[in-house]
């Protein structure tokens, strides 16, 4: 195997590979380093980067399988960790100067599970301030020019621009879809209470996730695959089987798939690429795709979002106020201002509104097997601001699982993302339904 071009392996061949016996983790996480050593100046995708642990990590992994032990799923495959993450081996800074030196003695859920799967926590990727709207230093790897997007910045980049073929990212309004949709890589948001955000940065209980991403969609259902499941320590979770999404997604649907493509109240915020790529796209599905207009009353729905937001974010970040608002950046102090005046009766009312939200769209997907929509309202705009995440905001306030699919471009060069929503809890289906969208499309 040409080890020049390990670093592009998706997941599924190089843990396949490393099985087999055909290449080693160490081979495959040396080929990394050096994509990274090569490209990371210009990207800067890497908060926190030891080479020698992460080459202990793969030499050990590549021991177990020498000596017989079981090898996990992602056994030998280097994983990128947005820094808001907890890693015991590793410092967690959270994007912020109040957590400098922060190194936590315990791994995040997530981090466990990643490494019973088997695989290399290849270091923590770079986030904006506390996951919120300051930039970090990243930049996009089609043109450093550009915002990779935000706040899982870092991870979308390092996957985009062949340093790790997975990575972990987090999302309160937009902060996995935009990156993904600007970096031209797979993200996924799963249904909210999914996986664990155990020792995870908590700004919104009610509106934080885990996310992935990936460069296949194959290897989108290897990692969600290992994280599913109930964790005491997190409230929102629930004992549940676990949910074979390798499996479902590589299926053929029993129906060819219905989209309901949903221009959203902002539809007048997207670029003419982004009009002219779902012209594009929703010509392509002809029959099986059909427009569906939102209630009127739902425009009121990315208010009840950002009252949530930072009302949470304002109890959560509490100290950070209190003890060092002076250091955070002005964006984060308004938006922890605006969080603390926040009415308890404006709160509550928001909050009601998600599961009347929630009983809305079921009969949208009792017709439609899942929604077509901007991931943002175009290409990643010049740096200085990581662009608006809007066309996120409203699904993740329901909580709904989404896909961002790097099928187009703009006239820029620059990756133009697709959208698709699912019915809550069905997170297995919307991968397979993506899947024969993507196959779809590129078959046209």
């Amino acid at each position: 195997m040409d080890a020049t071009r390990l670093e592009w392996l998706s997941a599924t061949d190089a843990a396949r590979a490393i099985r087999e016996g055909s290449i080693s983790s160490e081979r495959l996480v040396e080929a990394c380093l050096a994509r990274i050593q090569a490209v990371e100046p210009a990207v800067q995708a890497w908060q926190y980067l030891d080479p020698a642990h992460a080459l202990a990590q793969a030499r050990a992994r590549d021991l177990d399988r020498k000596d017989g032990r079981p090898i996990g799923p992602l056994y030998g495959v280097p994983v990128g960790v947005k820094d808001i993450i907890d890693t015991a081996d590793m410092p967690t800074e959270d994007g912020t100067v109040l957590h400098a030196g922060r190194t936590p003695d315990r791994d995040a859920a997530v981090v466990s599970m990643l490494r019973a799967a088997g695989a290399v926590i290849m270091g923590k990727t770079v986030t904006t301030e506390c996951a919120t709207y300051m930039p970090g230093k990243t930049r996009n790897p089609h043109n450093p020019e550009h915002t990779p997007g935000g706040s899982s910045s870092g991870s979308a980049a390092a996957v985009a621009a062949g340093m790790v073929p997975l990575a972990l990212g987090s999302q309160t309004n937009g902060s996995v879809i935009r990156p993904a949709a600007f970096c031209g890589v797979y993200g996924f948001k799963p249904t909210h209470g999914l996986i664990s955000r155990h020792g995870i940065l908590k700004l919104s209980r009610t509106l934080d996730h885990v996310g992935v991403f990936a460069r296949t969609l194959e290897d989108v259902a290897l990692l969600a695959e290992q994280f599913t499941g109930y964790d005491e320590r997190d409230p929102d979770t629930r004992p549940r089987a676990r949910i074979p999404f390798v499996q479902t997604a590589a299926e053929e649907p029993p129906f060819a798939p219905h989209f309901a493509f949903v221009r959203t109240p902002l539809w007048e915020r997207t670029e003419e690429a982004t009009r002219d790529a779902f012209a594009e796209i929703t010509g392509v599905l002809a029959g099986q795709c059909r427009e569906y207009e939102l209630p009127e009353s739902l425009r009121d729905a990315w208010d009840w979002h950002r009252t949530i937001m930072e009302a949470e974010m304002a109890a959560n970040l509490d100290l950070e106020w209190e003890k060092g608002r002076d250091r955070l950046s002005e964006s984060l102090r308004d938006q922890l201002a605006r969080g603390r005046e926040v009415r308890a009766l404006d709160y509550q009312k928001a909050l009601a509104r998600i599961a009347i939200l929630n009983q809305g769209f079921d009969e949208l997907f009792s017709n439609y097997d899942a929604v077509l929509t901007p991931a943002a309202p175009g290409t990643a705009p010049k740096l200085a601001a990581t662009g608006d995440p809007a066309f996120c905001t409203l699904w993740t306030l329901c909580g709904m699982p989404s896909l961002s699919l790097p099928l187009m471009n703009g006239a820029d060069g620059l990756p133009l993302g697709v959208q698709l929503v699912g019915r809550r809890d069905g997170d297995a289906r919307l991968l397979r339904t993506a899947r024969w969208l993507v196959s779809r499309v590129q078959a046209d």
